[in-house]
């Protein structure tokens, strides 16, 4: 016997030791165990894949357990009644007495009484957030813009961008902020991009375009890498969009993400890798030229977010500072989000989204081609948005005082 002959050999004596244990065995019964035996592999698989951990679920499984019991049941109860009951007094509180409107009133009511119901309105809550004293939630309020970009607003209020045939003007607006931007973060004439209502949307967009592009390369479940510093907005994409996100830790004595650790997370199912340019928790810059290193290494498409630092990062060199290099310039970099409501000085409510080439952004925008009201297709935002950030970025070129 020949060594080739071997492996048929120990096959067949396989077959006859199987068939043996299964002589007695009734075939139905063979029928019924082969399926149990499949689904609950099956179903252990599907288990074992999830995207939380085995070890976070089986802490989550206890802690349910465990507040439960009746006694703890019962304390827990009392101190989220408790708890409850404090936040519904603090927002009476906050509202002063002013009563809630639970219906819509049987006549209209009169310009004069709309004015003064919107000042009782707007005087309600205490913090001083005209005069620059809420982080993150105002970046500027001038009384000389407000003025301004009032009458802006009224002049662009019912303007709709879908209907670009309709209100060309507003698209004209769109394209130069987009090509403003594009320019101030080193792009050249390929790159392109769209507004957004704030960097939330902008992000979303980014993770849809890159979970599309994805889906066109075979990839089933697309998958974010991103350190654990990055936006929220990260976490909300993968669970809108039914993709996975691993979250890479950051070097404690830097606050920059761990290239290494990041490097071990990425895997075939890898569709973006994440960096911040400055991140919000810290206000740390991520090595992006680290980042875009394993991105084309693995032909992996990078995101610096930059919607905090957006209009600040841009000018550092001319204020005489000198940052390593995080946009266009870093060759890997596919995409930017920018925010013009923080350090921009536009109202709340715009953001910037720009990408590398046309290619990317293609797998952004959302078609239906079949729907019985016509083509449906939603690329952008509201017209009157986009004209308060273009008013605020020639008013800041031109008049920075006012800011």
């Amino acid at each position: 016997m020949s060594v080739q002959d071997l492996p048929g050999v120990y096959l067949n004596a396989i077959r006859q030791e199987v068939n043996g244990m299964c002589s007695s065995l009734e075939p139905w019964l063979l029928v019924v165990v082969t399926f149990v035996v499949s689904a609950c592999i099956f179903k252990m698989h599907g288990f074992l894949r999830k995207d939380e951990s085995l070890l976070e679920r089986l802490k989550r499984l206890c802690f349910n357990v465990i507040k439960n019991f009746p006694i703890l049941k019962g304390y827990i109860s009392k101190k989220m009644e408790k708890t409850k009951e404090e936040i519904t007094s603090e927002v009476l509180k906050v509202n002063k007495g002013m009563p809630f409107m639970l219906k819509l009133p049987e006549t209209g009511w009169a310009k004069e009484k709309i004015f003064v119901e919107t000042e009782k309105y707007t005087a309600l809550g205490s913090c001083d957030w005209e005069k620059g004293k809420v982080s993150g939630a105002v970046y500027n309020y001038n009384e000389e813009l407000v003025e301004i970009a009032t009458r802006v607003y009224g002049q662009c209020a019912w303007t709709n961008p879908l209907h670009h045939d309709i209100f060309p003007g507003v698209h004209k607006m769109e394209a130069e902020v987009v090509r403003m931007v594009c320019s101030m973060f080193h792009g050249d004439e390929n790159t392109c991009g769209v507004m957004t209502s704030g960097g939330t949307e902008s992000i979303l967009m980014a993770c849809k375009a890159y979970r599309d592009r994805a889906l066109s390369l075979g990839i089933d479940r697309p998958q974010i890498v991103a350190p654990v510093t990055a936006h929220a907005a990260f976490d909300k994409a993968a669970a809108l969009m039914n993709m996975k996100i691993v979250h890479v830790r950051i070097d404690e004595s830097t606050m920059m993400v761990d290239l290494k650790a990041m490097q071990k997370s990425i895997n075939k199912n890898t569709c973006l890798l994440v960096a911040s340019a400055p991140h919000f928790p810290h206000g740390i810059i991520d090595p992006i030229e680290g980042v875009t290193l394993l991105g084309l290494r693995w032909n992996i498409p990078v995101h610096v977010d930059s919607c905090l630092g957006g209009f600040l990062l841009p000018f550092m060199d001319k204020a005489g500072f000198s940052i390593p290099p995080f946009d266009f310039r870093v060759k890997g970099v596919t995409s930017i989000s920018c925010d013009t409501h923080k350090y921009g000085s536009t109202p709340k409510g715009t953001s910037v989204l720009i990408y590398r080439d046309q290619s990317l952004r293609h797998f952004q925008f959302f078609v239906q081609p079949n729907w019985p009201g016509g083509i449906y297709a939603s690329p952008s935002m509201p017209g009157e948005v986009i004209s308060f950030c273009l008013l605020f970025i020639l008013l800041l070129q031109r008049s920075p005082k006012l800011f």
